[in-house]
C-alpha cells in the first residue's frame, strides 16, 4: 500500500455533519491500491458497548486517488473514529496520531466528531434540490410594455451588442409565466434588475429602485406573487462587489475628493480620482473605471448593502440572491450578510458567483451554493469537445464531487452556459445530438440545474454580447423539437426523487472509450443511464441482477441476457433505465 496516498482530514468536506443526526467520513487512497477501508467507530464515554466496524464505500475516483465514503449515526451524536485499510494480506490503521500495523488501543489517538450541534450544521434551503432554475437576463426575454422602453430601443431581434437595448421588461416576464410553466421550470434566476445605464446592469445606480425600463416595485411584487401561486422561486442577482460611477457616494468622491465623506466606501489609491493609460487610481470591477469597488469592510458600506439585501427580501418574498463576482468581498461581510438574509427569510437560496474550487464559502456561514461553471467546463469537454475520454470524464467529475460536502452538492448551481459564456448549442456546433447527452447529463446528474433563456428553442450565440440575444417568440423560428426534449427531461427529474436525491456513481467509464454508464439509487429507485458519445452505432453490456428494469422514458420492459444487460445505442445515443426498488424491501 502507498502510505504516503492515504489522507484524512477532521473538517470541511473531509468530517461533517450532514444533518443533526449524522456524520460522514471521507477518505483517500491511492488509485486502485486498496481492497477495502473500515471506518472504526463509537463513543468515548463508553467505547466498548458502542464500537463499531463499518465498510465504507468507494463513492468516486480521480486520475490519482480513490475516495471513500461512509455515513454513520451516533447514538448520543459524538463519535470518535479510525480507519482500518486492506490490500491483500496487509492490513494498516489510521488514526489522528499517525498509521501503524498494529490495531491501536481505542479511543486514545482516535479522530474525535466532538459534538453534532444542529445550529453548526450546514443546512442549505430543502426545496433548492427540487428546483430547476431558468435564467432571464431581463432586456432579452420579452418586451411586455413598449410604453417603458429606454431611448434608443432597437427593434426586437436586432443583433446584440455591448450597448443597445431590446425593450425586455417585467410585464414581459408575466405574459410568459405560462409558457414557463408549460416547460416545467419552478425557479427563475434574474439578472440584475435595479437602476443601472446598461444593458446588462451589473454597474448599479440605486439599489432600491427597479430599473424604469423594467417596471417599478409593485411590477415585482405582482410578478413574484404570480410566481408563487405557480410554484416558481424567484431569485435576484446582487452586485455588493461594486456599483455604478454614477451612484450617490461615488458622485460625492468625484465631486469632493478625500473630503468626501464616502472617501472611504471606495479603495481609492489617489486623488483626485483619475483613469490614466486603461488604470483607474481606485479600484474597480477588473478595470472598468465606471464598475468602483466597495469597500465592505467600512461599516457603513456593509449596513448600506445589507439592508438593501434585505430590503427585497423582505418588500418583495424574495426566495434568495445570486451574488455577483462573490469571491472578490471580504468572507466577513458574506457571514454577516448570511445572518441577515436566513434571519428575513429562513428558506432564502444563496448562490455565489464563484468560478474555482468554493469549498471555503460553502461550510454553512456563507453560501447555500455556487454557480458551477468547472461542471459546464468538464461536461462539455467530454460530450462537446472530445478532449478526454470516458475514463478522464469520470476522474474529473469524482474530482468534483469529492471538492464539497454532500449537502453543497445536492444544491450547487449547475449550468451548460449563462450571459457569461456562449451558448451551448453553439459550442455544439449546432449539433443538437451533442447537446442532448449534455442536457441529460445535467437533468440526471446531482445539483439543482439551470437553463439560460431561450436554449430549449435553440437560442444561438457565441461570448458575450452575443450570447445575450433576444428571446425567439415566432413559433415557426423556435425549435419545437428541441423544446419537447427539454420538456420532457425536466419532467423526468421532477417526477423521480432519485434524480435529486440519490447516490451518483460511474459504472462503466475506461481509457479510450467515449461510452458512459452511471447510476443513481437511493432506498426506492435506481436508475441506469446508458450514453453513447461517439458517432459510431454501440451496444453496451453490463452486467446485472434483476430482470425488473423499464426504459424510463417509453415504459417498455428491458430484460437481462444471461445476467446482463445488453443496450444497443445510436450515435451520440442515450438510454436511461429504471426499476422500483420497493419489491426489495420485502
Amino acid at each position: 500500500m502507498h502510505l504516503e496516498a492515504f489522507y484524512h482530514g477532521t473538517k470541511n468536506n473531509w468530517a461533517y455533519a450532514y444533518d443533526p443526526r449524522t456524520i460522514h467520513l471521507r477518505f483517500r487512497t491511492k488509485r486502485d491500491d486498496v481492497d477495502q477501508v473500515y471506518a472504526i467507530t463509537g463513543d468515548k464515554y463508553a467505547w466498548d458497548k458502542t464500537v463499531s466496524t463499518k465498510p465504507m464505500e468507494k463513492t468516486a475516483s480521480d486520475a490519482l486517488f480513490d475516495y471513500w465514503e461512509g455515513r454513520f449515526r451516533p447514538t448520543y451524536r459524538r463519535m470518535n473514529y479510525g480507519f482500518k485499510i486492506t490490500a491483500g494480506n496487509e492490513t494498516v490503521w489510521v488514526i489522528e496520531t499517525g498509521i501503524t500495523h498494529h490495531e491501536p488501543t481505542p479511543p486514545g489517538g482516535y479522530y474525535e466528531y466532538s459534538y453534532i450541534h444542529e445550529i453548526d450544521v450546514f443546512t442549505p434551503p430543502a426545496w433548492a434540490k427540487d428546483a430547476i432554475f431558468y435564467q432571464i437576463f431581463p432586456d432579452r426575454f420579452c418586451n411586455g410594455d413598449p410604453s417603458n422602453d429606454p431611448e434608443h430601443v432597437q427593434p426586437w431581434g436586432t443583433a446584440p451588442d455591448f450597448g443597445n437595448h431590446m425593450g425586455g421588461d417585467l410585464q414581459g416576464v408575466l405574459d410568459k409565466l405560462d409558457y414557463l410553466c408549460d416547460l416545467g421550470i419552478n425557479a427563475i434566476y434574474f439578472t440584475p434588475l435595479f437602476e443601472a445605464p446598461s444593458n446588462h446592469k451589473y454597474d448599479t445606480v440605486d439599489y432600491k429602485k427597479i430599473d424604469p425600463q423594467f417596471g417599478d416595485t409593485e411590477l415585482l411584487k405582482k410578478l413574484v406573487d404570480e410566481c408563487h401561486k405557480r410554484g416558481i422561486r424567484v431569485v435576484l442577482d446582487a452586485v455588493f462587489n461594486h456599483c455604478s460611477e454614477n451612484f450617490f457616494a461615488f458622485r460625492d468622491v468625484r465631486e469632493k475628493g478625500k473630503d468626501s465623506k464616502y472617501a472611504d466606501w471606495f479603495h481609492v489609491r489617489e486623488f483626485p480620482i483619475a483613469v490614466k493609460d486603461g488604470i483607474p487610481s481606485y479600484d474597480t470591477f477588473g478595470f472598468y473605471g465606471n464598475m468602483p469597488k466597495f469597500n465592505t469592510a467600512n461599516l457603513e458600506v456593509k449596513e448600506y448593502l445589507l439592508d438593501v439585501a434585505r430590503f427585497w427580501i423582505e418588500e418583495v418574498k424574495l426566495d434568495g440572491w445570486r451574488l455577483d463576482v462573490a469571491n472578490e468581498i471580504d468572507h466577513h461581510f458574506w457571514r454577516t450578510f448570511r445572518r441577515v438574509v436566513k434571519e428575513a427569510n429562513p428558506e432564502a437560496y444563496i448562490i455565489g458567483e464563484v468560478w474555482n474550487d468554493s469549498i471555503i464559502w460553502l461550510l454553512g456561514d456563507q453560501f447555500d451554493s455556487v454557480m458551477n461553471y468547472p461542471f459546464s467546463n468538464r461536461v462539455l469537454e467530454f460530450f462537446v469537445s472530445g478532449q478526454v475520454d470516458g475514463f478522464t470524464f469520470a476522474n474529473n467529475m469524482g474530482c468534483l464531487l469529492m471538492r464539497y460536502p454532500q449537502q453543497a452538492n445536492e444544491v450547487i448551481f449547475n449550468l451548460l452556459c449563462s450571459h457569461d459564456t456562449a451558448r451551448a448549442l453553439t459550442i455544439c456546433n449546432e449539433d443538437k445530438r451533442k447537446l442532448k447527452l449534455a442536457i441529460v447529463f445535467l437533468m440526471t446528474y446531482i445539483g439543482t440545474p439551470c437553463i439560460f433563456y431561450g436554449d430549449e428553442v435553440g437560442l444561438k450565440g457565441g461570448n458575450d454580447p452575443a450570447c445575450r440575444a433576444c428571446m425567439e417568440w415566432d413559433p415557426k423560428k423556435q425549435d419545437n423539437e428541441l423544446y419537447d426534449f427539454y420538456k420532457l427531461m425536466i419532467n423526468l427529474r421532477k417526477k423521480n426523487d432519485v434524480l435529486r436525491d440519490g447516490r451518483f456513481r460511474f459504472l462503466k467509464a475506461d481509457p479510450n472509450d467515449m461510452r458512459i454508464i452511471y447510476e443513481r439509487i437511493d432506498e426506492d429507485s435506481h436508475f441506469l443511464i446508458w450514453m453513447n458519445n461517439t458517432i459510431g452505432p454501440t451496444t453496451m453490456e453490463h452486467p446485472i441482477e434483476t430482470d425488473d428494469w423499464v426504459d424510463a422514458l417509453s415504459g417498455e420492459p428491458v430484460k437481462p441476457n444471461q445476467g446482463k444487460l445488453s443496450i444497443p445505442l445510436d450515435p451520440l445515443g442515450f438510454r436511461i433505465l429504471r426499476r422500483s426498488l420497493a419489491n426489495d424491501k420485502r
